[in-house]
């Protein structure tokens, strides 16, 4: 057959116009597939949140749990309801802004410049690095009550609890980095008469940029999980004094604190 036909070449259009068909079908079948299974994984997340809720509820209702320890989802929600309506949420979330944000900058800035000191000294980064993993390795949760018992029940304590729980892991991963910095572009440097000033500026910050922005990335989340671990001891800690002292004084007050961790603007 001759190929330069005008019908085989009709045919052969046709037959990629079909192909081009099946694809389109076969990718569309796979995009439904896909739009339904993520429908259905949706659904299913709410419908297990509805359940939980709605049995923490019940729960609470029956008495199964002690509603003052465990608090309820109505009464958190009424407390949130209440926080909006006379603007005390708002209050509370630029306080939370604000405690998140000096702890980030400090933790940034702290083991940026503690990391740059173990890459300057060989000998004070093998003196300290066992230190610093053992801190990193303390369950911070456990420290804020011992840090309110220290520095009092203010900012100044929160801030420290959230910067407690990112610098020592932000100062062991800048660190490593540093430390694994190209050794062929520090050789070349020296080799140029250039100083360790020259590697610091011109090798190590330059290179390890992407690794500070990633840091700061995973830095501004625990901190503000810091904050929120502070705030709730700190809560916890004054309603429970004062229970143990009136027990029929602020008695359905924890709710307070389960509105921290649910609402994290929720400080008090």
């Amino acid at each position: 057959m001759n190929h330069n036909s005008p019908s085989y070449t009709i045919q052969e259009h046709g037959c990629r116009d079909c192909g081009a068909c099946e694809m389109s079908v076969a990718q569309q079948a796979f995009v439904d597939r896909e739009i339904r299974r993520h429908r259905q994984v949706t659904i299913c997340r709410l419908m297990l949140l509805v359940l939980l809720l709605a049995l923490w509820e019940l729960a609470a209702d029956m008495h199964w749990i002690d509603s003052f320890i465990f608090s309820s989802p109505t009464m958190i929600a009424k407390c949130l309801f209440n926080m909006t309506k006379d603007g005390s949420l708002f209050l509370h979330t630029g306080v939370t802004l604000l405690e998140t944000l000096i702890s980030f900058a400090v933790c940034t800035f702290f083991g940026l410049a503690c990391a740059l000191l173990l890459w300057s000294s060989k000998s004070v980064a093998q003196i300290l690095e066992p230190f610093l993993v053992l801190l990193n390795s303390l369950p911070k949760s456990a420290l804020a009550p011992l840090l309110i018992v220290w520095l009092g029940n203010n900012m100044r304590t929160i801030v420290v609890a959230a910067v407690s729980v990112a610098v020592f892991g932000s100062i062991l991963t800048l660190y490593t980095g540093f430390s694994q910095m190209d050794t062929e572009k520090i050789t070349l440097i020296y080799s140029l008469g250039g100083k360790r000033k020259d590697v610091l500026l011109k090798v190590l910050l330059p290179g390890s940029l992407p690794l500070v922005i990633s840091n700061m990335k995973v830095n501004i989340g625990l901190c503000l999980v810091g904050v929120i671990i502070g705030d709730g001891v700190r809560i916890g800690a004054k309603i429970l004094l004062a229970h143990q002292t009136d027990p029929g004084l602020n008695i359905n007050k924890l709710h307070q604190v389960w509105s921290v961790f649910l609402n994290p603007s929720c400080t008090f």
